[in-house]
C-alpha cells in the first residue's frame, strides 16, 4: 500500500507525464482485454494481469500492422500477448518452433543426400 501511494505521489507531483502515460497504457490494456479476452494472441494461454511490469507472463501490447507515424496506434492494429511471446521479430510459440525444427531437419537431410550423390557419382 505504501509503495503504491509513494509511486502515485511521485507520479502526480514530480513527473506527471509518467502518470499520463501509465493511464493511457491501462486504458489500452482494458480496451484490448475487453475486445480479445485474457488469452495471449500468440500462444493462446492466459495472461496474468496481477504481475509486476517486468514479468514474462505479464501483458504486453504488440502492434500487428503498420503503425501511424503521427499519433497513437489504432486499437485495431494492437493485440495483447505475454512479454515472453513478444520477441522482436520472432515468434516463439511451440507451433512455430516445431515448424522451424522440421524445416532445419529437411535441409540437413537434403544436404546429406546431395553429398552422398556426389560421392556416388565421383566413383
Amino acid at each position: 500500500m505504501l509503495a503504491d501511494m509513494t509511486r502515485s505521489f511521485i507520479a502526480t507531483y514530480v513527473s506527471p507525464w509518467v502518470l499520463g502515460r501509465d493511464k493511457q497504457l491501462q486504458q489500452k490494456l482494458a480496451a484490448l482485454r475487453e475486445r480479445d479476452g485474457d488469452n495471449c494472441r500468440r500462444c493462446r494461454r492466459p495472461i496474468r494481469f496481477d504481475l509486476t511490469d517486468g514479468d514474462d507472463q505479464g501483458p504486453k501490447v504488440e502492434p500487428i500492422g503498420p503503425q501511424p507515424v503521427d499519433g497513437p496506434a489504432d486499437l485495431g492494429a494492437l493485440v495483447l500477448c505475454h512479454r515472453r511471446c513478444n520477441g522482436i521479430g520472432a515468434d516463439h510459440t511451440n507451433e512455430v518452433q516445431e515448424r522451424r525444427r522440421r524445416s532445419n531437419e529437411a535441409e540437413l537431410f537434403a544436404k546429406s543426400r546431395k553429398v552422398a550423390r556426389r560421392k556416388a557419382s565421383a566413383r
